[in-house]
């Protein structure tokens, strides 16, 4: 792998990634190692705290003029073909890139307002970093269409994203994801991917890290390999079986169609898999995509998110690495909706059976057909 870091003309960073017969990259001068500054001009977001849900939201009101499904010769993540007409990559050609949002949730930098200490209503700058990351030059792509390797690459770089991020000081918490399709609300139909450099360690993680931490005192097992475990075993609810990697529906699934990616080996952050797992990783993602978009016969949307180990300093070895999908469509026309009992009593309702829709899955194409 390569890696070139440069600087766009509003201040946001940008990095080429090369791998293989494209390792080559644009003839620029790299920049080195600096750390992330947020752009010139964008608003300082700001952390809410809920004294309700004893939790932090983001207010992030220059959100609302992000750039809105574009007609396709005027995607913001293709390459420049043509100098008049800048795309936010500067380049004819490239492999895989990731670069500072321009409309982020998080920032670093510049000057923010001032925290408040009030008893009831606590306010506080979203310093942080949001970035893209575009999989490929190709419009028209997606995970299940890419070669393995390309997957492989996209893997390295999540792992190099991560590692680079979670090292900031103000970090405590990489969140890598990617929604995909119009049914999950996306902006941009060009293949890519985004992450957040948490101030804080989410809440989901932080349920997630609680249960396995007291699962872990309890029986002195990780929560999660005791999981696979007990899947391997009954088989039922399992999507698909690689040497180093399983894809389930989980027997307490939220979504029809949710699958849990997991290595099977404990690890608790994407930097710490092995080459072979990475391949392996990368295969069971190309061919759990390719399933999904062969279930109904078009390019399936989903909400996918990567759960891995804090980056706050403290132990938390007993936690395990896993992937998560949430695919809103729970027929070939029906999406599920988050309405009443979902979001205000915070209890999901499932109308169809994990181990149905597993063998669905599991019967469903890898490759495209």
């Amino acid at each position: 792998m390569r890696k070139l870091r440069t600087v766009k003309p509003d201040g946001r960073y940008l990095i080429y990634y090369g791998f293989g017969e494209r390792a080559d990259l644009p003839a620029i001068s790299p920049l080195g190692e600096t750390p992330p500054q947020a752009a010139e001009g964008v608003p300082a977001p700001q952390m809410r705290w809920n004294p309700v849900l004893r939790q932090w939201g983001v207010v992030a009101s220059h959100r609302q003029e992000r750039t809105f499904l574009p007609a396709e010769e005027r995607c913001p993540f293709c390459p420049t073909r043509d100098p008049q007409r800048p795309t936010e990559i500067p380049a004819p050609d490239f492999d895989i890139v990731a670069f500072e949002n321009r409309f982020p949730s998080f920032v670093s930098g510049l000057s923010f307002p001032a925290e408040t200490e009030d008893e009831l209503y606590r306010a506080q700058p979203a310093r942080g970093v949001c970035e893209v990351v575009v999989y490929t030059p190709d419009h028209h792509a997606s995970v299940a269409g890419l070669s393995v390797q390309q997957v492989r690459n996209l893997v390295e770089v999540w792992a190099d994203r991560s590692q680079e991020l979670g090292a900031l000081e103000s970090v405590r918490y990489v969140f890598i994801f990617e929604n995909r399709g119009e049914a999950v609300g996306v902006t941009l139909h060009h293949p890519h991917g985004q992450i957040y450099a948490f101030p804080y360690v989410p809440p989901a993680v932080e349920r997630e890290l609680a249960s396995a931490r007291a699962h872990e005192e309890r029986t002195g097992r990780c929560l999660f390999c005791h999981i696979l475990e007990r899947e391997v075993a009954g088989g039922a609810r399992l999507v698909l079986e690689g040497r180093h990697t399983l894809a389930m529906v989980p027997f307490y699934a939220r979504w029809p169609y949710e699958v849990h990616v997991f290595p099977r080996r404990h690890v608790t952050s994407l930097p710490e898999l092995s080459e072979e797992e990475r391949m392996d990783l990368a295969r069971a993602l190309k061919v759990l995509a390719g399933k999904y978009d062969n279930l109904f016969g078009f390019p399936f949307p989903y909400v996918m998110v990567v759960h891995q180990r804090p980056t706050d300093g403290a132990d938390h070895g007993y936690y395990h690495l896993h992937f998560e999908f949430y695919p809103p469509h729970r027929t070939a026309d029906r999406l599920k909706y988050l309405a009443g009992v979902e979001l205000g009593a915070g209890t999901f309702l499932l109308d169809a059976t994990p181990e149905e829709k597993a063998r669905e899955l599991r019967e469903a194409p890898p490759h495209s057909v």
